[in-house]
């Protein structure tokens, strides 16, 4: 029998605070934020037999990525996020071993349009013809940001 390892997770729900980008001592970027994902079971007690349950993850992302989460989601902001499972453990000061398990994200995605995105001001609307327009709130121009290069892409 060959020998198999699968550590993949895929998880959708919405950011629980702001992200808090950081730098480890040699400068790389790194955003830790916890993610609320909906869960449904079966239960007696309701008439239609689902009961919503709430479950918690904390996600740590690195270098771009972080930088990406930090700046376009926000508390509330619908997230999906493509990673693996990671077991920590430690000693705490009182000499009590300690376990964490986290996600580490390798990949990011937008859930939101712009129009349902808290962290999005403007809304999202087809033109006449069926291709995307972005609209913004009356009386306001768009606001546009310059890109230098290609880097700065969050894509």
């Amino acid at each position: 029998m060959a020998n198999f390892n699968l550590n993949k997770v895929i998880l959708g729900g919405r950011l629980t605070a702001d992200p808090e980008l950081k730098q480890t001592q040699s400068g790389i970027a790194v955003v830790t934020f916890r993610m609320a994902v909906n869960r449904r079971f079966a239960s007696r007690d309701s008439a239609s037999g689902q009961q919503p349950e709430v479950d918690f993850f904390t996600v740590t992302a690195w270098r771009s990525t972080a930088e990406f989460v930090n700046r376009f989601f926000k508390k509330g902001s619908s997230i999906c996020v493509i990673g693996s499972i990671q077991n920590r453990s430690w000693t705490d000061q009182q000499g009590q071993k300690r376990y964490m398990t986290d996600i580490v994200a390798e990949e990011v995605q937008f859930v939101d349009s712009r129009s349902e995105s808290p962290a999005q001001s403007g809304g999202y609307a087809p033109d006449a013809y069926g291709a995307p327009a972005y609209s913004s709130p009356a009386g306001s121009a768009p606001k546009f940001e310059e890109i230098k290069t290609d880097d700065d892409l969050p894509f």
